[in-house]
């Protein structure tokens, strides 16, 4: 069937194996490619075609619908007419696919449980990325589905992972409440291009660095001196009458391709500013010279709880860290109890209210974090010296303790208050690590051990392996708690890149996750936890809180589809059913789909979020991931700005003089929930920067190599997304999760050829739930499963106007040779999940177990003690029963 109807080729194309639904164009690239003449004329009427069209849009206009008025969109909005909600563009479809995010009573009041597709430029009516926007929705015969194909750039974005042609609530916008303009990265055409966009030399259209932001036009003079940098510009107008919004030239960024106009680059497009401190807030900064060291004042040591000499803080960070924020301490209390200490850096003593220090601070929000470098909140006297819980100098601190059970580790105190440390060690992730393993030989790359002698060196590690292995076991039992509400164990990728000494890119190295990653996370979450509660309780209508949304079922649709490929059933009715599930649901000779299958658990989350409590009900506080009633962020002021607000809070939380320290402090519920939505805004920010520079560098990794000759450019991947026209795949070994097409633009499908190397051949694709099969013309077929590993060349997809993105095309249909060692970053992750479910089945089975050892113990199993169990800390903890148990054989008694 030959067709110029775009839809009907999506929606049929692949419907029937060896049915080829496909245009006339496509029809004789495959079946008449030799006939020359039928090419040359299909093209010269395609291209008549195109210029009839531009010559139409640029005589007469686009046509738009006008605007309501403000007092009617309001109206409709009350009746329930209209809608409004966030417009979020899909930047893979930016001509055609645009989302509607409803907010505030519009979520509650319209019945809608999904967003609502805006279908094409002319039903956006001009509205940008990021506006709030006013929705007429259509009636449900003009509903439209998704589009389930790949095209250039996709990967793995919610917008498009969803079932490609089921519809959904359709509409189209008649009104804009807020306008998201911003300043925006452009690029200026070629000179080519510039000829051929019109008559006007001095109108250019340049093309957004963000694809989800249309052409804006501008007047210049500069346009051929500017072909080959990145600018600035910003809009001004977008008139009904007009098919691309009006803007004016702001400056020049950077040279393209240029690393640093690139990183220029992403801050501008996440509205980043990284400019110096200024004077003023310098002159606030307290002196640290070695001519006037900074040192204790008399008047904070006797306010404060001194620690230096009773508690062995030290602090574990990775390698090169400088912003140390919070500490640990653990140790034996006289009565035979443990005391856990978790210490953060006193930030709110240097940093006063209102200073300009603090609404530089508030403004930027958070620490920012990219590949490369970072962009501190505060003044680095701060964030790298006075805050940092640096070892061997005291410092200020704000301390939480806890007395806990020495059996159980059960909370029996809390203690909150300032304190004055003294950090014995600063460790690195992977040091901590091996000590908990017991080897001390790590000692020679800890400073603090250098130039020690033997005896007074072995002694310190022992003491040093005992805390960081009794850290560890308590953080495995308050993991354990959490789990059996509920709490979920997610999966992110996390790549750290390796420079040189002259910061060329040396390597792409994944995480690796290590337990003392999670033993230092579960303490922190744990001090996070009881500030929230103390804050609220002191506060309970203007406190700072975070919370996590249960995610909209219908996102977890893909993970349900890709686990029933393998046989296992996903249960998200609760985050402890979906827990339960994920963990039941692990391929013994393949550990990468459970790896996968938490991370597409972790896409269908909702964001987490910052509030003030008087803002929502109690109900609403519920942090879904933690599994927590109440959470907040106290633990890292020197980079975040909530966390100041969190120290401010419980200091006056525990203050004797309150209501002067209400009245200073604390800001209302109305102000609270301002700053939660702007700081929200930064971290945001900070989320897409970090990423865009991960993949900036990784794209800079591969540019220089050739993927034909390079062996590091060939890598195993696996297939974890069917599409109507390739599958999505992930590399393991690089963190990289990208399209990888089975048919190309020139309608040829991949086929086997000898050796498993794949083919392009005239053919046809028919995609299944868990399966895609490709069938050339002359029979040949290849079927690729989900979570198939396949060979993948990665290659750079270079562009003038846009990031540069990698892309990925699937040469063999078998594995990839892998070496062990690139595996290797997976068996800590299993380990650790492992020991903490098994933590999590003995604290719920405890006391079944223990009347079980008197009635139900086997004759040979209670004279040889022979365990069942399958993991190292069950044999331990049996023994530990054992040895708790009356040698008598009286065992009722």
């Amino acid at each position: 069937m030959v067709t110029e109807d775009a839809e009907a080729i999506q929606k049929y194309g692949s419907e029937t194996q060896g049915v080829f639904v496909i245009s006339f164009k496509d029809y004789l690239d495959n079946f008449w490619p030799d006939l020359k003449a039928a090419h040359e004329l299909c093209e010269s009427i395609l291209q008549s075609r195109r210029e009839r069209e531009s010559e139409s849009q640029e005589s007469h206009g686009r046509e738009y619908s006008e605007h309501l008025p403000l007092e009617v969109l309001e109206a409709g909005i009350k009746s329930g007419r209209y809608v409004q909600g966030t417009l979020n563009v899909n930047k893979h479809r930016a001509q055609t696919e645009a989302f509607v995010r409803l907010q505030g009573a519009s979520s509650k009041d319209s019945g809608l449980t999904s967003d609502i597709l805006i279908h094409g430029t002319k039903a956006r009516n001009r509205a940008i990325h990021g506006d709030v926007v006013v929705v007429e929705l259509l009636p449900k015969g003009e509903w439209k589905g998704r589009t389930g194909a790949l095209c250039d750039n996709d990967s793995e974005d919610k917008t498009s992972s969803e079932a490609p042609s089921e519809p959904m609530p359709t509409g189209r916008v008649v009104g804009i409440l807020q306008k998201n303009w911003r300043d925006y990265v452009v690029t200026f055409p070629s000179k080519e291009e510039v000829q051929s966009q019109g008559r006007n030399p001095q109108k250019i259209l340049v093309t957004p660095w963000d694809y989800r932001i249309p052409k804006i036009r501008i007047s210049t003079q500069q346009a051929e001196t500017l072909q080959d940098f990145r600018v600035i510009v910003r809009i001004d107008s977008w008139e009904s009458t007009s098919v691309y919004p009006n803007g004016h030239f702001v400056c020049v960024l950077g040279r393209i391709g240029d690393l640093e106009g690139e990183i220029a680059t992403i801050l501008v497009e996440n509205s980043i500013s990284v400019v110096p401190f200024s004077e003023a807030q310098l002159c606030e900064m307290p002196v640290n010279t070695p001519e006037k060291p900074w040192k204790v004042s008399p008047e904070e040591e006797r306010k404060r709880r001194d620690l230096r000499r009773t508690h062995l803080v030290f602090s574990i960070d990775p390698k090169g860290c400088e912003d140390v924020d919070d500490a640990l301490s653990v140790r034996t209390l006289n009565n035979g109890n443990l005391e856990l200490g978790v210490h953060i850096a006193d930030v709110t003593h240097f940093v006063a209210l209102n200073s300009y220090t603090d609404v530089e601070a508030r403004t930027r929000a958070t620490t920012y974090y990219l590949a490369d470098r970072r962009y501190d909140m505060l003044p680095s006297v701060l964030s790298a010296d006075l805050c940092s819980l640096l070892g061997g100098v005291d410092r200020y601190a704000v301390s939480v303790t806890w007395e806990l059970d020495k059996a159980s580790y059960e909370i029996k105190k809390v203690w909150y208050g300032r304190t004055i440390i003294r950090s014995a060690y600063k460790l690195f992730y992977e040091a901590a690590q091996e000590l908990l393993h017991g080897n001390f030989g790590i000692a020679d790359e800890i400073p603090e051990f250098k130039n020690s002698d033997e005896k007074g060196r072995q002694a310190r590690l022992e003491e040093l392996a005992w805390a960081i292995g009794k850290l560890t076991d308590i953080a495995r039992h308050v993991r354990a708690r959490r789990n059996r509400c509920g709490a979920l164990e997610l999966e992110g990728v996390e790549i750290r890149v390796q420079l040189d000494d002259k910061k060329n890119i040396h390597d792409l190295i994944p995480k690796q996750p290590l337990e003392v990653h999670e033993t230092v996370a579960e303490c922190m979450i744990l001090a996070n936890h009881w500030v929230a509660r103390k804050i609220w309780e002191s506060f309970p209508h203007q406190a700072l809180l975070r919370q996590h949304p249960p995610p909209h079922q219908e996102f977890f649709a893909e993970l349900r589809e890709c686990a029933r490929a393998k046989g296992f059933c996903i249960d998200t009715r609760s985050n402890k059913t979906l827990a339960d599930s994920l963990d039941k649901a692990e391929d013994p000779s393949d550990p990468i789909v459970n790896q996968l299958l938490r991370s597409m658990a972790t896409q269908a989350m909702s964001n987490a979020l910052y509030f003030s409590t008087g803002s929502c009900t109690e109900k609403e506080f519920h942090h879904y991931g933690l599994a927590l009633d109440k959470y907040t962020h106290f633990t890292s002021p020197i980079r975040r700005y909530s966390d100041i607000v969190v120290h401010r809070l419980l200091m006056a939380a525990i203050s004797k003089d309150k209501k002067m320290e209400i009245k200073e402090n604390l800001l209302s519920n109305k102000d609270l929930e301002e700053l939660c939505r702007h700081i929200n805004n930064r971290n945001r920010a900070a989320q897409h920067s970090q990423k865009q520079s991960t993949e900036l560098f990784q794209c800079m990794y591969f540019k220089d190599k050739d993927p034909d000759t390079e062996e590091r450019c060939i890598s195993d991947g696996v297939i974890y997304s069917i599409r109507t026209n390739g599958v999505l795949v992930f590399i393991p070994r690089f963190g990289i999760k990208g399209a990888a097409y089975l048919k190309n633009k020139d309608g040829l499908v991949m086929c086997c050829g000898p050796d498993s190397r794949l083919e392009w051949k005239p053919g046809s694709l028919q995609r299944f739930q868990d399966k895609i099969t490709s069938t050339t013309t002359g029979g040949e077929s290849l079927t690729l499963h989900l979570f198939d590993h396949v060979t993948v060349r990665i290659s750079v997809q270079a562009s003038r106007c846009h990031a540069d993105t990698i892309g990925l095309e699937i040469i063999s249909s078998k594995p990839y040779r892998v070496q062990s060692s690139e595996l290797s970053h997976l068996s800590p992750l299993v380990l650790k999940s492992e020991l903490v479910r098994d933590v999590t089945r003995c604290a719920e089975e405890a006391q079944l177990a223990q009347e079980g050892q008197v009635d139900g113990i086997r004759e040979e199993y209670q004279e040889y003690r022979q365990t069942k169990g399958r993991s190292l800390y069950v044999l331990l903890e049996e023994i530990r029963d054992l040895a708790l148990l009356d040698v008598s054989g009286d065992y009722g008694i």
